[in-house]
């Protein structure tokens, strides 16, 4: 039998009476402490920062590795800024969504807010904001190309640098002929020219030394300034590259058998000097103008380069085929035709000559001061047939150019001296 707790019976006025809740429990004293509070709110304030942060590194890091919204590669200049000026630039430009705050908090997240550098950048298509931020912090700016044909002369290389606006400053004094290397270089906007001129030097001397270095025992070249003056010339008489070594081993025999050089390139540069072009043929009357360069009157090599030659020139001269060709002149058609013997040399320079007249059909005149010296008058070879008045290889040279981008040379070259005298 199921025992109930006995019921105290209550007056009915008693029953309807509300019954009193009991009071809460007393706070603690230690919960009372202000310590505590304080705590408390830090606490809650820390976690509601965490939870801030985290939702804005989410939010970062999906805007750092989305695809950006370039379309195509661009190319945009960026000053000395700081991250807000940056920003809209690269906004204007498109190459950052129209988000400036993204880019922002892109750079401080990435620790690169004092980073970024200036200079021209080329962004390429749907880069995102990382590789956008990098870029700038890595400082890749944009190489511009600049070419140096072989075979220029240092007045007309420093003509070439004034000419491009990608360049600044100004040249104080044209370089020693035969100081710079021709080739491609790579250089940023804004780059003073003085600095390409100080690279270019450095480069031929480099290349200077390695060919020296590497220089056939027998040449009689006694220099490296030397060999730079004879790279010169092969550099001005061709511009193939399969005729470079046969065209040294005929000036270097040449020099061995104490022969005139007699080249053209040496009388042009005695008239003309750094300006490197005549414009015209030679005359008959400038082949025995006395010159410093002119290698038909003087013996030897010049005095210095007559232009500055690349690196398979120097290559050439250091290293010369073994040939005993003394005579060459030109086929008519880009390249030259070689001989060891004098009349072998005549019967090529008859062919080139018969080859210009179909061409040209024999119509020019020639100038009165072409007209041949009376007989003993030649101060070189009894028979020169080496000057241009006498070979107008120009027709010639037209039906198949030289591989060259300078137009330095002027018609294809003849060397031809006399022939040696009998021991």
């Amino acid at each position: 039998m199921n025992q109930r707790s006995p019921i105290s019976p209550k007056s009915p006025r008693a029953a309807l009476e509300p019954e009193m809740v009991p009071p809460p429990p007393k706070r603690s004293a230690r919960a009372r402490n202000p310590l505590v509070i304080v705590g408390n709110a830090i606490i809650t304030l820390i976690l509601i920062c965490m939870i801030g942060f985290g939702g804005v590194y989410v939010y970062v890091k999906q805007r750092l590795e989305a695809p950006g919204p370039l379309t195509e590669d661009k190319i945009v200049n960026i000053p000395k800024a700081g991250m807000g000026d940056i920003a809209e630039i690269l906004q204007r430009n498109g190459v950052i969504e129209n988000n400036r705050l993204a880019f922002i908090a892109g750079v401080i997240a990435l620790k690169a807010r004092s980073e970024l550098k200036s200079g021209e950048y080329a962004f390429q298509k749907a880069d995102t904001l990382r590789d956008v931020i990098e870029t700038l912090v890595e400082g890749k700016v944009v190489q511009h190309a600049f070419t140096v044909p072989e075979g220029l002369t240092s007045e007309q290389i420093v003509a070439r640098l004034m000419e491009t606006d990608i360049l600044t400053g100004a040249v104080k004094e044209i370089p020693p002929e035969g100081t710079l290397l021709p080739e491609t270089y790579k250089f940023p906007r804004g780059t003073p020219r003085d600095q390409v001129i100080q690279r270019m030097r450095q480069a031929q001397r480099r290349v200077v030394a390695e060919a020296w270095e590497r220089r056939s025992p027998d040449i009689p070249i006694k220099t490296p300034e030397q060999l730079i003056t004879l790279a010169s010339i092969i550099e001005k008489e061709t511009g193939r590259a399969d005729e470079r070594s046969r065209v040294a081993s005929v000036f270097v025999n040449r020099l061995r058998q104490k022969m005139k050089l007699q080249s053209d390139p040496t009388i042009i540069y005695g008239l003309v000097g750094g300006k490197g072009t005549l414009g015209r043929p030679i005359k008959r009357s400038e082949i025995a103008q006395p010159s410093p360069y002119n290698t038909y009157v003087i013996d030897g090599l010049p005095p210095g380069p007559i232009a500055n030659p690349g690196r398979a020139s120097l290559e050439a001269a250091a290293n010369p085929a073994r040939t005993r060709d003394l005579f060459f002149v030109a086929d008519g058609t880009g390249g030259h035709t070689f001989t060891e013997t004098y009349d072998a040399h005549r019967k090529n320079v008859a062919k080139l000559r018969a080859l210009e007249k179909q061409l040209r059909n024999d119509t020019a005149e020639p100038e009165a001061d072409d007209v041949p010296p009376p007989a003993g008058a030649q101060t070189t070879a009894p028979d020169s047939t080496a000057t241009a008045t006498e070979r107008p290889a120009q027709p010639a040279a037209r039906q198949a150019p030289r591989k060259r981008t300078n137009g330095q040379k002027h018609a294809p070259a003849t060397a031809n001296p006399a022939p040696p005298a009998q021991e």
